[in-house]
C-alpha cells in the first residue's frame, strides 16, 4: 500500500495557540461578556482562571503570526466548556462565545486562508465533560435517560461533584469531571464522526486528536480518516501520542504525531546537565539524562528508521506544548539551549512547531504556569526572537530542509553535524553543545557542491581537496550552531 499524507504539511511551520493567553481583542466586538472578571494577563496562571484571550485577538495578530514565517495555527480546544483549556466540552458544534462564537472563527479561518495559513483544531473525542447536554440528561434521569448507553455508567447513583462517594461511570484518568464516551455504541462513533466532518466542510484544514490511544474500537480510527479524507483529502490528521506510534502511522490512520520522540532527547542534547529535573520527571518524553552527540545520533536515527518516509514528513515536530514546562524554564533560562534545540527543530524532517511565545523566551514551569498569557514586548528575548525569525525564513527558503535526506557526517564529543540533502541543493548543518569550541573534520565525498558560505550562525569553514578525497574542517565556536550553504 502506498502512503499517502498531505504535502502542505511538509512546507508548514506550526504555531500553536492556546486561545485563552494569546491576545485579546482591541477592536469593539460584539462580545457577552463585557465587564468579566478575568485575571490580569501578567500574573501567574491558574488552574480555572480565563485571561480572557479571544479569536479575534488572534485574527489582530495574524500580520505578527505571518511575519514570523508561520503557515499553519494549531489550537488547543476552541469548543464551548467550563474550562480555561477548553479539554472539558460541553457543544462541539459551538466555538465558545467567550471566544467569539462561531462567527469570530469563521472571520479568523477566511482571514488566515487569506494568508494561506491552514488552520488545524484540537479533537477531544475521547471524553466530554459534566456539562455536555447527553451526559446531563444522564446525570437528571438517571437509568431513565435515553443517553445512558453513551458512556461507561458503571452502578448509580452517579457522583459527578461529590469526591467522597464512587464516580460511579468511568471518566478519563478517573476524572469525574471528563466522562469517557462508549465509543463501542455504533451511535457515539456515528456523532463524532458526523462532529469530524462538519468542521471540515466549514473549512478547517485538519484535527490534532487528544489522546487517541484511548480509543480501543475497532476501525475508528481508519473510519474516521476515510470520512474526514473523503471531504478534504488534504486535512492533516495529527495524533497526540507520547511514544513508539507505528501502531496507528501505517497509513490508515494518522499523518503523523506529536513527536515527543524528537522533543525529549533534542532537549537532552541541546540542554544537558542545564535540565531542571522537577519541570520533566512527571512527564512521559524524557528530556533527560544529558546525551552527548553521539548518544543523539542514535536517537535520532532509531526515530526516522521508525515510520516510514512519507510519514517522517508530516511528523509534528515540538519542543514544547500546554503539556509540558517550557524549553526556557526546563533549561534554567540558558538562551543558549532554546537557540541549539531550534536550530534542531528547524532542519529536522517534519512540521516544526512552536509553542506560542517559545519564539520571544518566554518560561513557565508545568502547567498551570506554561500557558501565561503571551507576553508583552518590553519583555522580549529579542535575541531569541531574532533566532526564530532567521531559522525559518532559512527553512522556508531551502526545500532541502523539509523533504531532502538527514545524514549524520559527525557526532563526537558535544559536536554534531549533518546534511540535509536534495537533488543538487546540498546544506551542511553544526551544533556544538559544549562550552568550549569544537573541530570536526569530516570526509564529504558523498556530497556533490562545496557548501562554504555562513547562511546562520558562526564557524571556520575549511576545505581541503585531494584528488578524490574532499574533507571538510569545521571550528565551532561554544555552545553555537551553524548552517553552511554554497556561496
Amino acid at each position: 500500500m502506498q502512503i499517502q499524507t498531505p504535502d502542505w504539511v511538509k512546507h508548514a511551520v506550526f504555531y500553536q495557540i492556546f486561545p485563552d493567553r494569546f491576545a485579546k481583542s482591541k477592536q469593539p466586538r460584539k462580545q457577552l461578556l463585557h465587564n468579566a472578571r478575568w485575571e490580569d494577563w501578567e500574573a501567574t496562571p491558574t488552574l480555572q482562571g480565563y485571561k480572557g484571550g479571544d479569536l479575534w485577538g488572534v485574527l489582530e495578530q495574524l500580520d505578527y503570526i505571518q511575519d514570523l514565517g508561520i503557515n499553519a495555527i494549531y489550537f488547543t480546544p476552541i469548543f464551548q466548556s467550563a474550562s480555561n483549556h477548553r479539554y472539558h466540552t460541553h457543544d462541539y458544534y459551538q466555538v465558545d462565545p467567550m471566544l467569539g462564537g462561531n462567527p469570530a472563527f469563521k472571520e479568523l479561518l477566511d482571514a488566515a486562508h487569506k494568508r494561506n495559513i491552514k488552520v488545524v483544531l484540537d479533537g477531544v473525542f475521547n471524553h466530554s465533560s459534566r456539562g455536555f447536554f447527553f451526559f446531563h440528561d444522564v446525570l437528571e434521569n438517571g437509568p431513565y435517560s435515553p443517553w445512558v448507553n453513551w458512556f461507561k455508567i458503571e452502578d448509580w447513583p452517579l457522583s459527578p461533584y461529590n469526591g467522597e462517594f464512587p464516580a460511579n461511570y468511568v471518566g478519563w484518568a478517573d476524572n469525574r469531571a471528563l466522562p469517557a464516551f462508549n465509543h463501542d455504541n455504533p451511535e457515539v462513533k456515528e456523532y463524532i464522526m458526523e462532529i469530524a466532518e462538519y468542521w471540515i466542510k466549514f473549512g478547517i484544514d485538519g484535527w490534532r486528536l487528544d489522546v487517541p490511544f484511548e480509543i480501543k474500537t475497532p476501525g475508528f480510527w481508519q473510519e474516521f480518516r476515510q470520512r474526514v479524507k473523503a471531504i478534504n483529502p488534504d486535512a492533516y490528521i495529527v495524533g497526540e501520542v507520547w511514544g513508539d506510534s507505528r501502531e496507528w502511522l501505517d497509513g490508515t490512520q494518522f499523518d503523523g504525531v506529536m513527536n515527543y520522540l524528537f522533543a525529549g532527547p533534542t532537549i537532552a542534547f541541546s540542554a544537558g546537565d542545564r535540565v531542571v529535573m522537577e519541570q520533566v520527571q512527571s512527564r512521559d518524553y524524557k528530556p533527560y539524562p544529558p546525551l552527548f552527540a553521539a548518544e543523539y545520533a542514535q536517537k535520532m536515527q532509531e526515530l526516522l528508521q521508525l515510520y516510514p518516509w512519507e510519514i517522517q514528513l508530516t511528523q509534528l515536530n515540538l519542543l514544547a506544548s500546554h503539556d509540558t514546562a517550557r524549553l526556557m524554564t526546563i533549561a534554567g533560562g540558558d538562551q543558549a539551549s532554546v537557540e541549539l534545540a531550534t536550530l534542531l527543530l528547524l532542519t529536522f524532517p517534519g512540521a516544526p512547531s512552536v509553542y506560542y511565545g517559545d519564539e520571544v523566551g518566554l518560561p513557565g514551569a508545568i502547567d498551570p504556569d506554561s500557558r501565561r498569557g503571551f507576553p508583552l514586548e518590553a519583555t522580549w528575548d529579542r535575541q531569541i526572537f531574532k533566532t526564530h525569525r532567521e531559522l525559518i525564513a532559512i527553512r522556508h527558503a531551502y526545500p532541502c530542509l523539509r523533504t531532502g535526506d538527514y545524514k549524520v557526517l559527525c557526532a563526537q564529543g558535544g559536536l554534531y553535524i549533518f546534511t540535509r540533502v536534495l537533488e543538487t541543493e546540498e546544506l551542511i548543518i553544526a551544533v556544538n553543545v559544549g562550552t568550549a569550541e569544537a573541530k570536526g573534520d569530516v570526509d564529504i565525498a558523498s556530497l556533490k557542491t562545496q557548501p562554504n558560505k555562513l547562511l546562520y550562525g558562526a564557524a571556520q569553514v575549511e576545505w581541503s581537496v585531494e584528488g578524490e578525497s574532499r574533507n571538510l574542517t569545521l571550528g565551532v565556536p561554544p555552545r553555537s550552531g551553524c548552517i553552511i550553504g554554497v556561496g
